[in-house]
């Protein structure tokens, strides 16, 4: 069945995160933005792919997801210490391809390409270019992983491609290594990028110039999503044709909430939207 049109498509695996108690949860980066989108009242929809065995019920009734099935789900398992992640991956699903979108979501006004291990062919960011606010959470295109599975940084081949056709880009001081040159480098060749900082808040560059903002204070409970809530809130608000600034102070108040729970239960309440919206008011 053709699915309806969407007003936020997102791109990329949604994933089985393996828990120490030897389950697992529903991860990644389309699962947390796509929840976001749809709590701030997007209809939504996923481009992913995964296995049969995955059990995907938690979206039900929130969003429409067209799976591109495979062998095996893209299977991560986190490992935290001292409030850094360690990761591990076991299995990657398929690569998501332009000819892969159905044609009632080729004409959504916001698209969100978010990658967790590459999945996501640049060649999608020029099928939307001209015509759809692009954001990228470029994660799984700054990371790869060895032969034992250890998750790895690696060099992002496609910046230079993608990043000019982007309308906003986000991706954390983590992903970078820390490495504030190589923020700068990617920040000069798009329109706008923010690099997260945690508690820190994060950066916001517009056109290369920096300017920072805030986090707001809470007790963290799981930090997990964090950074997918902070950019499908900054997307949602910046094609609504807020203001950068204030776009970012809303997704930061949106994403510093999430930290007081854990798994997809950290995405937007009614009460958070509510309170986190006067940072959107025009003076």
């Amino acid at each position: 069945m053709t699915p309806t049109p969407v007003e936020y498509l997102v791109i990329g695996h949604i994933t089985r995160d393996l828990a120490s108690d030897g389950g697992h949860t529903i991860g990644g980066t389309a699962s947390y933005a796509a929840l976001t989108a749809a709590a701030l009242g997007r209809r939504v929809g996923i481009l992913t792919s995964f296995d049969t065995a995955l059990n995907t019920t938690v979206f039900d009734g929130a969003l429409t997801i067209v799976n591109y099935q495979a062998p095996s789900s893209t299977t991560f398992e986190n490992i935290y210490t001292n409030g850094h992640r360690r990761q591990m991956i076991y299995t990657v699903a398929a690569t998501l391809t332009p000819a892969q979108i159905p044609t009632t979501w080729q004409q959504s006004p916001l698209v969100h390409i978010g990658p967790v291990m590459a999945e996501c062919d640049p060649a999608l960011i020029e099928t939307f270019a001209g015509r759809a606010f692009i954001g990228i959470t470029p994660q799984g295109w700054l990371r790869t992983h060895d032969t034992h599975g250890n998750v790895i940084p690696c060099a992002w081949a496609e910046a230079k491609r993608v990043l000019p056709l982007a309308s906003a880009v986000v991706l954390s001081i983590d992903d970078i290594g820390g490495d504030w040159s190589l923020a700068r480098h990617f920040a000069q060749q798009t329109a706008l990028l923010v690099v997260t900082q945690g508690k820190q808040g994060g950066t916001l560059f517009i056109q290369g110039d920096p300017q920072m903002y805030p986090a707001i204070s809470v007790t963290e409970v799981g930090p997990t999503g964090a950074g997918d809530i902070f950019a499908s809130a900054l997307f949602v608000a910046l094609a609504g044709g807020a203001p950068p600034l204030r776009a970012a102070n809303y997704a930061a108040c949106l994403a510093g909430y999430s930290v007081t729970r854990t798994g997809l239960d950290s995405t937007p309440r009614p009460e958070e939207v509510a309170l986190c919206a006067s940072r959107l008011a025009y003076e």
